[in-house]
Order: C-alpha cells, then structure tokens, then sequence
C-alpha cells in the first residue's frame, strides 16, 4: 500500500510547521508536478518533506488551498470501514465521559482526526456534514459505522456548508441512511428545543454555547434578559425556565423565531419575541429608555474572511457599545464571537472598546468558548472559533 499510494513531496522549508504538528499542507507548499494536478480530490496520498521525513497518509485535492490533511501518522495505513469506525468510537468515547444524555457534537473536524467532517447527534439522529472532498468519499463508511456503534433510527447529510465549494463539492441534503424523525428535539437544562435539522443553520443547534447558557441560566432567576441574535432563543429560553421575570427574543430570521415560539408553548414559558435586525432593536430599546439586567450578544460571524478582519471588529466594538447601553448597573453582558479570524485578544479588545465608548466600566467573570464536545487541535487555532465574555457592568 505504501508504495502503491501517491507520493507528494513538500517544497524545500516548507516543512516547518508540519515538523511542529501542523497537520495541513497548502497548495504553495508541495513541490508540485504535472500528474499531482490530475490526481481525484479527496484521493489518498503519502505526505513527505524534502529530506524524506515522513508526515503518513493524507487526502489530497489539487484544486483546494489546503492540498493535503493528515489522517494518519502511518504512510500506509488502511483507511476502509474499520478505521472510520476505530476513529469514530474513540470520538463517541470521549463524549459518554462528559455527557449523560445523547445531545452533543460527535466528531469536531481535525481535533477528532477526521479532518473537515463534523457530525453532530441529536438523540436517534447524527446529522453529518462533509466540508472535505476526502470525507465525501467516505460518507458510506461513516454512515455504516455510526449505524454500528449508535442506537440511531436515521443518518442525515447536511452537506449545504459554503466550506464545501472550497473544495469543489457541490450543496446537498439528503439521508444517507434510515428514517430521521419528524418531530425532533433537544434535550438541554430544563427546555426541550424542537429543531429543523433539514433547514437550520448549520446542523440546526448551536452545541457550542451550551455551558454559556448554563451561565445565563444560573444568573437568570428573577432577572429581565434580553437575547440579542436569540436564532432558536436558547439562552433566553433556558432563563426563562430558571426564573427570569422578563425576557425579550430578538433576530432577524422567521423561521428561527417560529421554532422559538414552539420551544416557549412546548415548555410553558412566556416570552416576548422582537423580528428585527439586532442593531436597530438595541437603538430603539435605548431610544425608549428600556433596561435589562442579562443582555446576550451572540451574533453570527462578522469576520468571514481575513480580509474582513478590521471591519468585523469594529463590527464587535459597535456592538458591545449599544447592548452595554441596555445593561443595567451591576447587570451582565455576554458577548460572544464564532469568528475564528477574531483573535481571542483583539475581540476582547474591541469589547473594551465598546464599553468604553459607552462610558461603562466592569469586570470581566468568565472568558470561555466551545465544551469539550468541541476539542481543539492544539496545532491548529482556527478550529478555536469560539470566544465569549462574561462581564459586569457598573
């Protein structure tokens, strides 16, 4: 096998970083010949240094940036129905160490070792999606394997991510096995949340701010919070099952707003719920004279690209600016970023900013980011996307 596989070789220097642990290769990095270009994306290959160290058994896709990611240490390993299935009970593994119930993010791309694939389970459900050619060509294998080590009655693809075109794949939704339920839901703190995994964003539920809403739902009792960007509202949701007196929805999407409305009636909670752009609201509450003691700020990305990077902190610094003006004193905010081309420092930065162009001081109580259903490969920091700060206010 080793010798059958395809050998790339990377340019001279260009080892460094794959030296260190790094477990992609860019295109401008391989020593590239002619008959690499014809070779199928998604296709395996063996991975080598111009001095012939070793980095084992790659995917390869000559018409992606990032040509090679690692799967294996091993050049010739066997990448069939048994290692998919290894890797994947050693992921499910992880999760039974941490989770009671069967609502959490399974596999978490390359800090999983199974680069660009996330599959994320929702009870007898796996919603899986594919952002690399070379899971692409797995998905059989994963499908089998999950049906193998999993209770599921139903394996859905939600292959519809923007990452896929990167790679040359094209948008899909299909079943890949079984028959996923009708009526689905999430199980998390005392709120069952019915969710549209065919048509939600991303998978159809944000597993990674889960131990953020259990620190919204422990400050909640008593207080009125305001859910900025709310999607499906499971922050303000969760606080309004802890006691919260008051509680506002805000976003901009019907049809996340339309499952909020059902989460509230399923559960019994009343709740207010605002369709409208997240800024404006902010201005027209101020404009009113309105005051929250929790006011949540979790927003899609504002930095898409590293291009955008100046604009979306500004982004990040407006936006703390007007929801500080909301929080009452001694009040909270949480703001959140999922842009991973926002470092850790400069969005925490910007949020300064914000408050400080408010005129408000406090104290920041928590820094956080993704549960451990969501590891991060410690060679690769984009795949810690997530940042959330937990503030007083005075």
């Amino acid at each position: 096998m080793d010798m059958m596989r395809p050998l790339i070789r990377l340019r001279p220097g260009a080892d460094r970083r794959l030296k260190a642990g790094y477990p992609w290769a860019f295109s401008n990095e391989i020593a590239m010949r002619p008959e690499l270009r014809e070779l199928p994306a998604g296709g395996l290959v063996r991975l080598e240094g111009d001095d012939g160290v070793r980095f084992g058994t790659c995917f390869y896709n000559p018409h992606s940036l990032i040509a090679a990611r690692q799967l294996d240490h091993d050049p010739a390993a066997e990448i069939d129905a048994d290692w998919v299935k290894l890797r994947l009970a050693e992921a499910a593994s992880l999760r039974a160490r941490f989770f009671a119930t069967p609502f959490y993010r399974l596999v978490h791309a390359e800090a999983d070792r199974l680069p660009g694939l996330i599959i994320d389970r929702f009870g007898p459900l796996a919603v899986v999606q594919a952002n690399t050619a070379g899971m692409d060509r797995l998905l059989p294998e994963i499908t089998a394997a999950l049906e193998a080590l999993l209770p599921l009655s139903g394996v859905l693809a939600r292959n519809d991510s923007p990452m896929r075109a990167l790679e040359g794949l094209a948008a899909e939704v299909r079943v890949l096995s079984g028959t996923p339920p009708d009526d689905l839901a999430v199980e998390e703190g005392e709120v069952s949340f019915p969710l549209d995994p065919r048509a939600g964003q991303k998978t159809g539920w944000f597993y990674d701010q889960k131990e953020s809403r259990d620190w919204i739902a422990g400050l909640a009792r008593g207080a009125r919070v305001l859910d900025l960007f709310c999607h499906t509202g499971g922050f303000g949701l969760r606080a309004a099952a802890a006691g919260a007196e008051r509680v506002l929805l805000v976003d901009s999407s019907a049809a996340a707003l339309a499952l909020a409305r059902e989460a509230a009636r399923r559960n019994g909670l009343t709740v207010e719920f605002r369709r409208e752009d997240a800024f404006a609201a902010m201005a027209d509450l101020a404009a009113n004279g309105e005051q929250f003691d929790i006011v949540v700020a979790d927003p899609p990305p504002f930095i898409p690209t590293r291009k955008d990077q100046a604009a979306g902190l500004r982004g990040y610094a407006r936006m703390a600016r007007m929801a500080a003006a909301l929080v009452t004193r001694g009040g909270f905010l949480l703001a959140a970023s999922c842009s991973h081309h926002a470092p850790p420092d400069a969005f925490a930065a910007s949020v300064a900013h914000g408050l400080a162009r408010a005129g408000r001081s406090g104290r920041t109580l928590r820094t956080g980011g993704a549960g451990p259903d969501h590891p991060v490969h410690p060679h690769l920091p984009e795949s810690a996307y997530l940042k959330t700060l937990l503030i007083q206010l005075f």
